[in-house]
């Protein structure tokens, strides 16, 4: 049963193989008995979930079910869940329970979803690695001496882990992305403002999106139908209409054109990392693909742009977790500055008094046109060159990562070399355009990420060429050993 995908564990609910109570406990249990060594979740829901179950059932026996009724998932913990812990990975809302309910968290609500629980994740989805959780670090299941990536690396984990068959991930700088190419699942970070971020507690508001993190396209697809769509009460959603993304994915891949980014394939990348996306690339090309040369010249620029603007917009978006109204409050404080002071201090990890501190000096006075405003117009350039490079082209692919899933403790001294491991999806959070990492082979036993990134609301063109790709190879039906 674990290995089904998200498909067809919702065509055996629909013929009555199993209903949604007896798949829903099969995974409760499992999760029980693995995630000790994966550390995958924070909550686990069980009581929810099978009320949620049984009401799913009755659903169905009374002739109402939808594709989803009674299919389990999880949930990454920067989603505020009614009535249950939503701590972002962090000790600041370490006894946050969400008075309401997130639209995403809704959204699988009314379709019928199952809840297991929340995931693990970095804190305040600051991270490549999971390894800035209070919660302690999630763990890759392809060797748990490595880290399954971040910031969304519980989700990953989960669903490589076979803990769950799809879960919800957010992506900043490639946090779905990246951890789907580390731990050997499809993931999707969709056009920004396709999915609604209320309830979705922020990071960076301009670059913040959630998205769908499954073993195969067509199952993203599936979520994606349920994610999607405008939203009133998100400013930054937009109000275009959605598409049904599983009705083109057998769509023939004959004359698609596909533009191979120089800047991607240069550098410090693993060169078993180029030899399983290359060899990707000819798979295309045999499903009839045509492959075309292009450049994004500001590529190299992305990182330091981002990390400029993204703490920026933390250092705002963190201001309001102070002590005094919900989250962490340290004990009997002097005075009211002393309250802030070290309710902070204390409620905030080390990563992310990093990047607030980043973000406040980039905005100061004397700094802000130095740095903020030319990043700024970094972002513009960048994004400039994705609009004219698919103007040319229908799909922009590269690897996903620069280097296979590395060691825990490996890079968490270094932050650097910490950032450096999203130079590939960094860029497109910039831009504002969907991607998407779809796996496509080995290095060194871990599993290697190809990434998919098209124009503005082409998610469907993505999860096509994604589809096919898996129908003709079966990396995503690899299981973990560990």
């Amino acid at each position: 049963m674990f290995e089904k995908t998200l498909a067809e564990l919702a065509q055996g609910l629909a013929s009555g193989e199993f209903s949604s109570v007896e798949l829903t406990r099969s995974y409760l249990d499992r999760i029980k008995t693995e995630d000790d060594a994966l550390n995958s979740f924070i909550t686990v829901t069980e009581t929810q979930a099978l009320s949620q179950a049984e009401a799913a059932d009755q659903r169905r026996s009374a002739g109402e079910a939808g594709t989803f009724t009674g299919l389990p998932i999880a949930h990454k913990d920067i989603f505020c869940t009614q009535g249950v812990r939503t701590s972002c990975g962090s000790r600041m809302l370490d006894s946050f329970a969400s008075p309401y309910n997130a639209t995403v968290i809704e959204n699988f609500n009314t379709a019928g979803a199952v809840s297991l629980g929340k995931t693990n994740m970095d804190e305040f989805a600051m991270g490549s690695s999971n390894e800035s959780s209070f919660y302690g670090p999630a763990r890759n299941p392809w060797n748990n001496d490595c880290v399954p990536g971040g910031s969304s690396g519980g989700s990953a984990a989960a669903v490589a882990g076979r803990l769950a068959p799809a879960a919800t991930g957010t992506d900043t700088g490639g946090s779905i992305r990246q951890p789907a190419a580390l731990c050997g699942i499809t993931g999707l970070k969709p056009t920004y403002g396709r999915v609604s971020r209320y309830g979705m507690i922020a990071y960076a508001s301009s670059l913040d999106q959630g998205g769908p993190m499954a073993r195969t396209a067509e199952d993203n697809a599936m979520m994606l139908n349920v994610m999607a769509g405008f939203d009133p009460k998100d400013s930054t959603s937009i109000d275009k209409a959605v598409p049904d993304y599983t009705l083109a994915l057998n769509d023939s891949l004959k004359g698609l054109k596909i533009g191979l980014p120089k800047e991607f394939f240069s550098g410090e990348i693993d060169p078993q990392i180029t030899t399983q996306v290359q060899n990707a690339i000819r798979e295309f090309e045999a499903l009839g693909a045509t492959i075309k040369e292009i450049s994004l010249p500001n590529t190299h620029l992305a990182i330091p742009a981002y990390y400029i603007i993204a703490p920026a917009e933390a250092s705002s978006n963190l201001s309001r977790f102070d002590g005094v109204r919900y989250g962490h409050r340290c004990e009997e404080p002097a005075d009211l500055e002393d309250m802030y002071k070290r309710s902070r201090g204390e409620g905030f990890g080390e990563e992310v008094k990093r990047r607030i501190m980043v973000g406040t000096y980039a905005l100061s006075e004397g700094f802000y046109d130095a740095y903020y405003k030319k990043a700024l117009q970094i972002r513009r350039l960048i994004q400039q060159d994705y609009v004219n490079a698919l103007s040319e082209v229908d799909i922009i692919m590269g690897p996903t990562t620069p280097h296979p899933a590395f060691k825990l403790g490996e890079k968490s001294s270094d932050p650097i070399a910490m950032y450096m491991e999203d130079i590939f999806t960094i860029s497109l959070n910039l831009a504002g355009m969907p991607g998407m990492s779809i796996p496509c082979g080995f290095a060194n036993g871990l599993p290697v990420g190809l990434q998919l990134i098209g124009n503005y609301f082409a998610e469907e063109r993505l999860l096509n060429a994604s589809h096919q790709f898996q129908q003709a190879t079966d990396w995503h039906k690899q299981t973990p050993t560990s």
